[in-house]
C-alpha cells in the first residue's frame, strides 16, 4: 500500500481520488497496519467479502472458494491470523464500508464493487462470457462497472460499455513476475483511457513477514515466483496462461451515446443525474419517490436467522448452511415484541416465523408457543424437512393444543422433483413431500409456496400442482391463492422501474396494497447488541430499510427505494402473509 499511494502521488492523483476495491486484509502479514494506513490516507474503500466476514465476525474469509480447495485450506490459515490482528474499532469500520460506489470520470458513471454486481464473493474473470457481463452492466444501470476479487487485472468492452478489473496489489498475478497491478482512468475529450499499470514492491519483505507469522507458504512464495500455489478458482481460459508476464496495457473507451455535435461540433455524453434507487427521495428522473404508510400492522414476521440446511439457487436472502448474517433470535428477544404487538389497538393478526429454515433455530418452539398462547395466529414458513421432521413430537402437541391457529406453509418450488431440485439441490424432494404429507395428515394447516421462474403461465403450474396435489391426496386447493402461493420472480438483470408517486393513478393501485403497509419483521444481524424492525421480509440486509428498535419507532413511512419494492410488491402483486 506504501507503494500503491507513492506511486499515485507520482501520478499526481491524491488520495481521495483512488478507491479500492475490498479485501484490503488478506493472506500477508501487516493486517492491523495496512488498515491503518489506509484509513488515515483517505482512500475510498468498497467494502470486499474479507471485509464483511471480519467486520461481522464470521467464521471465514467469505471467498468463495470450494470446500477442502487448496485455496479454502489456505484461507483456514491466514483468515484466523488476520482476524486476530484487527480491533474493534477496525471491524465497525469495514462494517460500515458500501458495498459499491459510483465514481463519475469525465462524465461518465462508473459503479465500484468488489466481486459482481449482484453478489459480492463471484468471480468475474476476463473469459467471462459476454452475455454474463451485459447482465452485471444493465444490473448496475451504469456505462460500466470496476471489479476486484478475481485478482487479474483486464479490460473488456461488451456491446459499448466497459468491465474494468484492476487487478490486486496485494499479490502478483500469476504471471511469474513479481509485480503486482493497479490501474489508472483519465477522462478524453471522447471516452476514457483505461491503463493497467504495473507495482514494484518490497516483495522479499513482505515475503519474510509472512513466514515469521507462520502465514501459508504458498503464498509467501507466491511474491517471490509471481506464481499462485493453486489455480483451483480459475477458469480453463486462465489457467493456460498461468506464468505469461502480463503486458501493460492500455484501452481507450469511445461510448456509443447520443451525440449532438451541434455547429461547434461539441460531443455530449448524457449522464443520469443519479442512478436509479440511489436517492430515498427522487427517482433518477427527477420525480419525489413513492412511499408508503404503516396503515396497520397486520403480520408480524420474526427472521428467525438465515442459517438453513439447504443452500438454494437464487434464494431470496442467501440462506444457507453458512450465511448468519442475521443470528438467531431468543425467545425473550421476540417475547419484547410480542409484547408490544399485544398492546397495539388493534394488535396484529398474526405473527410470522421465516428464515433460514425457522426449525434449526433451538427456540422456535418457545417463540411459536409465544405467540399462540398470546393470542396471535402464527405462520411459520419451512422446507419440511429434516430439521422440521426432528420436532414432530412437540409439533404435534402444538398443533393438537391450538387447532388452526397455526399455519405452516411448505416452500416447494415446482411441482415437478427435477424444478424443486433444480433450486434446492439433489435429494430434497422426497423429504419435502414426507414432511409435506406428515402435516396434511395429521390435520395441520398447511399451505405450499411455490416459485414461478420456469416460463410456464400461472395456469400451467397451478395444473401442474393440482395434478400432484390429488395424486398425493393432499388438501389443497391449488386454484386458492393463500393456500398455493406463487410468488414473483426478482430478475437481477432486469430493468426495473422507480416507483414515483404519479404511479399510483398509473397502476390503479393502492399504497395500502404494498407489503411495507401492513407489515414489519425484526431481525437481529450478527455482533448487534439487539434486535432491531425492517420494513419487510426481502430487505433484512439493507440498513436503510432499518426503522427503529420498537414497533412504535418502525411505523413511519417506507421509501419505496429499493428495485425489490418495484418487481415484487407493487408490479409483481406479492405478499408474504398468510392472508385469511
Amino acid at each position: 500500500m506504501q507503494s500503491l499511494l507513492a506511486a499515485a502521488a507520482r501520478l499526481g492523483v491524491f488520495p481521495d481520488r483512488i478507491v479500492c476495491t475490498g479485501d484490503i486484509v488478506a493472506y500477508c502479514a501487516d493486517a492491523r497496519a495496512t488498515v491503518a494506513l489506509i484509513r488515515a490516507a483517505g482512500v475510498h474503500v468498497v467494502m470486499g467479502n474479507c471485509e464483511e466476514s471480519l467486520g461481522w465476525g464470521h467464521a471465514d474469509c467469505g471467498c468463495g472458494f470450494a470446500e477442502g480447495t487448496a485455496c479454502d485450506r489456505a484461507a483456514a490459515q491466514w483468515y484466523p491470523y488476520a482476524d486476530r490482528q484487527l480491533d474493534e474499532d477496525d471491524r465497525a469500520w469495514m462494517r460500515s464500508l458500501p458495498r459499491r460506489i459510483d465514481v463519475l470520470v469525465g462524465g461518465h458513471r462508473f459503479a465500484v464493487v468488489h466481486g459482481a454486481v449482484d453478489r459480492i464473493n463471484t468471480f468475474i474473470f476476463a473469459s467471462v462470457p459476454d452475455e454474463e457481463l451485459r447482465r452485471q452492466i444493465a444490473l448496475a444501470g451504469c456505462d460500466g462497472v470496476i471489479g476486484g476479487h478475481c485478482g487479474l487485472p483486464f479490460t473488456r468492452i461488451v456491446s459499448g460499455s466497459v468491465w474494468h478489473n484492476c487487478g490486486t496489489i496485494g499479490l502478483p498475478a500469476n504471471d511469474g513476475t513479481t509485480r503486482t497491478w493497479f490501474s489508472l482512468i483519465e477522462p478524453l475529450e471522447r471516452g476514457l483511457r483505461i491503463r493497467n499499470l504495473p507495482l514494484d514492491y518490497d516483495f522479499a519483505s513482505a515475503a519474510r513477514k509472512m513466514r515469521m507469522a507462520g502465514l501459508p507458504e504458498g503464498y509467501a512464495t507466491a511474491l517471490e515466483t509471481g506464481l499462485w500455489p493453486s489455480c483451483d478458482v480459475l477458469p480453463p481460459a486462465e489457467r493456460t496462461r498461468r506464468g505469461e508476464p502480463l503486458p501493460t496495457v492500455e484501452t481507450i473507451w469511445q461510448p456509443n451515446p447520443h451525440v449532438d455535435r451541434g455547429n461547434s461540433g461539441s460531443f455530449t455524453v448524457p449522464c443520469p443525474i443519479r442512478a436509479k434507487f440511489s436517492d430515498p427521495d427522487i427517482t433518477a428522473g427527477g420525480e419525489p419517490r413513492a412511499s408508503v404508510h404503516l396503515v396497520r400492522l397486520e403480520t408480524l414476521w420474526f427472521n428467525t436467522g438465515t442459517l438453513c440446511n439447504l443452500a438454494c439457487d437464487n434464494c431470496y436472502i442467501e440462506s444457507s448452511p453458512r450465511n448468519d448474517r442475521l443470528v438467531y433470535l431468543s425467545r425473550a428477544e421476540v417475547g419484547e415484541f410480542l409484547g408490544e404487538a399485544g398492546c397495539l389497538s388493534p394488535p396484529p393478526d398474526e405473527i410470522g416465523f421465516t428464515g433460514g429454515e425457522p426449525f434449526m433455530n433451538p427456540d422456535i418452539l418457545g417463540m411459536i408457543e409465544d405467540a399462540l398462547t398470546a393470542g396471535f395466529r402464527a405462520l411459520v414458513l419451512t422446507n419440511a424437512m429434516k430439521p422440521m421432521q426432528r420436532l414432530k413430537g412437540p409439533l404435534l402437541d402444538l398443533g393438537r393444543r391450538h387447532g388452526g391457529q397455526l399455519t405452516l406453509r411448505v416452500s416447494l418450488d415446482h411441482y415437478g422433483l427435477a424444478g424443486h431440485e433444480k433450486l434446492r439441490g439433489a435429494a430434497t424432494w422426497q423429504p419435502t413431500i414426507d414432511g409435506l404429507m406428515w402435516l396434511c395428515a395429521n390435520g395441520f394447516a398447511v399451505t405450499v409456496a411455490g416459485r414461478t421462474i420456469w416460463g410456464e403461465s400461472e395456469a400451467e403450474l397451478r395444473a401442474g400442482y393440482r395434478s400432484l396435489f390429488a395424486a398425493l391426496q393432499i388438501p389443497i386447493d391449488a386454484d386458492d391463492p393463500a393456500r398455493l402461493v406463487l410468488f414473483p420472480e426478482m430478475e437481477a438483470d432486469a430493468d426495473v422501474p422507480e416507483i414515483t408517486e404519479r404511479c399510483w393513478n398509473i397502476l390503479g393501485k393502492s399504497p395500502s396494497s404494498v407489503m411495507c403497509a401492513s407489515s414489519r419483521m425484526v431481525v437481529k444481524r450478527k455482533g448487534a447488541g439487539r434486535p432491531v424492525v425492517v420494513s419487510c421480509t426481502l430487505l433484512p440486509y439493507d440498513e436503510t430499510f432499518e426503522l427503529g428498535a420498537t414497533l412504535a419507532e418502525a411505523a413511519r413511512p417506507v421509501k419505496l427505494n429499493h428495485r425489490h419494492c418495484a418487481q415484487f410488491c407493487v408490479l409483481g402483486g406479492a405478499s408474504c402473509s398468510g392472508g385469511n
